[in-house]
Order: structure tokens, then sequence, then C-alpha cells
């Protein structure tokens, strides 16, 4: 096992390597990290615009391989991921970006794993019941709500319930509040800043593995060895819980470790709306203020973040699929 995730990181380093040069190039072609000053009052000449630039190592002056060199020698030597156009320094951002995506990202994604294969397995094993059908219906209609409109329903919600109530029972916006002492009172607070975005991402995240795991479970009832099993004496629940269940979870598993890295930077909106600055938000920002060096790393945390969920995914798979670790 270990020479195998040792081969697999190895492999996925020499692709992280790659993506995120290409992504440096990309974006330096791109992205005009100049824009940031013309807009200034005084209006700033070229050569002051220049020259402010340079120590970030963004002149336009230099050759592109020139800034990447520059860069790279930074990454490499220093781990110095460079500054935005305006100074602030890459490494001060990403660390406490992606802890706030972290509280939010994987609360909402565990939450809406575990429901959506409960219900899959619970509404497979009841194929064409009242339940099946009307949990069916509510998430195909769920899967047609878009983000925003159903973080705004929530805002919305929450706002007319704190002013029905008199006091803030749930907070709509940022992840913490300004002014709390406590190691307590600190908890509680990002718990009850957590709440709405969690059950936003919960909301819409759940359907997808609910109607994949049915799909997934019902395809495995139908296999040659469950219906062994049932032939050996095994009830239906019996079959469903030492083999179908085992079989359906593999892609499952697989999904899982993919989604957790993609939703760090994919939750742009449920970000903006809830006034969470995480790595969404960053990626926007980034793009916006043309800040190259910020987009070479939000690119490289993905990448990691990919290969770590690629890696889970291959040691999941293993775990649960006796026939690849016979291989």
């Amino acid at each position: 096992m270990v020479r195998y995730v040792a081969r697999k990181a190895i492999g996925w380093l020499a692709m992280i390597i790659v993506a995120t040069n290409a992504t440096f190039f990309l974006a330096s072609w791109f992205l005009d990290p100049r824009s940031n000053y013309r807009e200034l009052r005084p209006v700033r000449t070229e050569d002051q615009i220049a020259h402010a630039l340079a120590p970030y190592g963004l002149s336009p002056r230099w050759s592109v391989v020139h800034r990447w060199w520059y860069w790279l020698s930074g990454v490499v030597l220093h781990f110095d991921w460079g500054h935005s156009p305006t100074g602030v320094p890459v490494n001060s951002e990403i660390p406490r970006r992606a802890l706030v995506s972290g509280q939010l990202i994987l609360l909402g994604v565990v939450a809406s794993v575990v429901i959506g294969v409960a219900l899959g397995v619970y509404t497979a094993s009841r194929q064409y019941s009242l339940a099946d059908r009307a949990t069916q219906t509510l998430s195909v209609v769920l899967f047609n709500v878009p983000t925003v409109v159903s973080a705004l329903g929530l805002v919305l919600a929450a706002v007319w319930l704190n002013q029905r109530v008199g006091t803030t029972v749930l907070h709509v916006a940022g992840a913490n509040t300004a002014g709390v002492d406590g190691t307590w009172a600190t908890i509680l607070d990002r718990a009850n800043h957590l709440i709405l975005p969690t059950v936003n991402l919960t909301l819409l995240g759940y359907v997808g593995w609910h109607l994949t795991q049915r799909s997934l479970l019902l395809d495995a009832l139908g296999a040659d060895f469950v219906r062994t099993a049932r032939a050996t004496g095994l009830t239906r629940t019996q079959a469903i819980r030492r083999h179908a269940l085992r079989a359906s979870l593999i892609p499952t598993a697989t999904s899982v470790a993919f989604t957790i890295p993609a939703v760090f930077t994919g939750a742009i909106i449920t970000e903006t709306v809830f006034g969470w600055e995480g790595m969404g938000r960053y990626f926007t920002e980034t793009i916006a203020k043309n800040d190259v060096d910020g987009v070479v790393a939000v690119a490289a945390f993905g990448a990691v973040a990919t290969a770590v969920g690629a890696i889970l995914s291959d040691v999941a798979t293993v775990v649960l699929d006796p026939r690849v670790r016979v291989s």
C-alpha cells in the first residue's frame, strides 16, 4: 500500500509542477497588473507603474521568462508565492482563506454525502414506495434550483426569523462576529455563522449523492453475485448490507474524494452571498485585480487538493474492492 501511494504521489507531483508553471505563463499573458495603477489619481506614467511593479516581479519591461524565473526562484528557495500588484503577500492570503473555506466546505460536503448516500440506500431498498417517489421528486426540484436563489432564500428566511424574534438567532454574513471574546463564545459564534452556508451547500449537494447512490445500489442488486447471495438464504436486507452496498460505494467513494477540492474553489456564490472570505472569493478577486501570483497560487492549491483527493480515492478503492487489493 505504501509503495502504491508513493508511486501515485510522485506522478501527481510532476503533474502539479507542470500545471502550476503552465498557469503562470497563461496568467502572465492574459492578466495585466498595470490596470491596478492606471485608474489612480494623480495619473501614473508607464515608467512609474513599471517601477512600482518591479519589486514584486511583475514589471512589464521584463520578459515573461524573466518574470517566471523570478517567481520560480522565490517559490523554490523561500516558498514565497509572490505578491499582488499592490504588494499584498500571497503567503498571507492562502492559509487564511483555506482555513475559512475548510470550515465551510468540509462540513457541507460531509453532511451532503452522509444524507445523500443514506437516502439513496434507503430509497433503493424500497424502490417505487411512497418515500422513494417523494424524495426523488424533492431531489429533482432542488437539483434545478440555482445556488444563488437558494442562498438568497435562506438569507431572507433568516432575516425574517431574526425580526420576528427580535434578536439575531442566525447570522447571515461573515465567518465570525467582531469583538467576541472567550473560547466557548468564539466557538458558538463561528458555529452560528456556519449554519446557513452549510445548509445551502448541503441542500444542493446531497441531491447528486442521493440519485447516484440509489442508481448504483439498484444496479448492484441486479448483479449475479447478489442473486447468488440471496439464493444461499440471505434476506434482501442482509444481501444489501453484506454485498450490494459495499460494491455500490466504490464509485461513490471515488467521487467524494474528487468533490472536496472542486468545492474548495468552486463555492464562489455561497461564499459571496454569505460574506465568507474563502478560496472561492479569493479566486474571483485575483482575476478581477489582475493578480498573476494570486491566480497561480490558487491554481497550485487546487492542483494539490485534487492530487490529495485522487490518492484518497485510490486508497478508498483498494479498501473497498478486494479485486484491486489482490492485483
